[in-house]
């Protein structure tokens, strides 16, 4: 184990940063599968904001965690590269 996951774990303990951590886990996943995806269709966050209809910083903030996008907003994204929005409640 890391120290970094060591870290982690001990920080989970506390049930506000658990509840924190896991309120941005979907945006850092969305913002994951966007980079993944954009580097798989071998385009640019440039043209990607083309294809989605706003600007290459509105693409650059979402892929850093920095803008959380609307629903409307990801499934545009998806639709740019390709794919197609899913949502699942666990």
């Amino acid at each position: 184990m890391s120290d970094f996951e060591r870290h982690l774990a001990q920080q989970m303990e506390d049930p506000e940063f658990a509840a924190e951590y896991e309120a941005l886990e979907a945006q850092y996943a969305f913002a994951r599968q966007v980079i993944a995806a954009r580097i798989e269709a071998g385009i640019s966050q440039a043209e990607l904001a083309q294809r989605v209809g706003t600007s290459q910083a509105n693409i650059s903030k979402i892929e850093h965690g920095t803008l959380n996008p609307t629903f409307d907003m990801a499934r545009r994204i998806a639709a740019g590269l390709g794919k197609r929005l899913c949502v699942s409640m666990l």
